[in-house]
């Protein structure tokens, strides 16, 4: 099963509210601070997520475009590690192709941040879904223009423990 459309949705529907609401929806993620799991601490030999949030959007001609400072900009293409909690896109509990978002996710048919606190991953090998948070190491890609409204792509990623 694909879950590819509701994932246009939600991210569509986030970008929306981010233009409407600009103190709500932006930055990494509101961690709810009734959630079982801890908030994700900040790791020096982790891509840190207030780095990929300070990305700007603007609207143009019925899209949202990014834009992201040099230091984000000087990781494209560079091996990065970057640590957060699964949302898989398929069925089964080992995914290839999920994404990783800065906050747990507290609905299981919410986005729980904008692009900016989201990274799709895609991994050589399986990695067992879990509700803790995982740390991946691949190939960063800065995303000026996905179709799906994505920010940032680990490829050839590797679950790393």
């Amino acid at each position: 099963m694909k879950f590819k459309p509701l994932l246009v949705l939600c991210l569509a529907a986030a970008a929306v509210f981010a233009q409407t609401a600009p103190s709500i929806g932006q930055g990494p993620g509101f961690h709810d601070p009734r959630s079982p799991f801890k908030p994700l601490e900040e790791r020096a030999d982790i891509l840190s997520w207030k780095l990929l949030s300070q990305v700007t959007a603007k609207a143009e001609k019925k899209k949202i475009v990014p834009t992201f400072p040099a230091a984000v900009q000087a990781l494209d293409r560079k091996t990065v590690k970057v640590q957060g909690f699964m949302m898989p896109l398929e069925a089964g509990d080992k995914q290839q192709h999920f994404l990783l978002s800065s906050v747990p996710t507290t609905c299981s048919f919410c986005v729980p941040a904008g692009p900016e606190g989201l990274v799709e991953v895609r991994t050589k090998k399986p990695v067992r879904y879990t509700l803790e948070p995982v740390v991946v190491e691949g190939q960063l890609a800065v995303l000026m223009d996905d179709p799906y409204g994505l920010y940032y792509r680990v490829e050839d990623g590797n679950a790393v423990n």
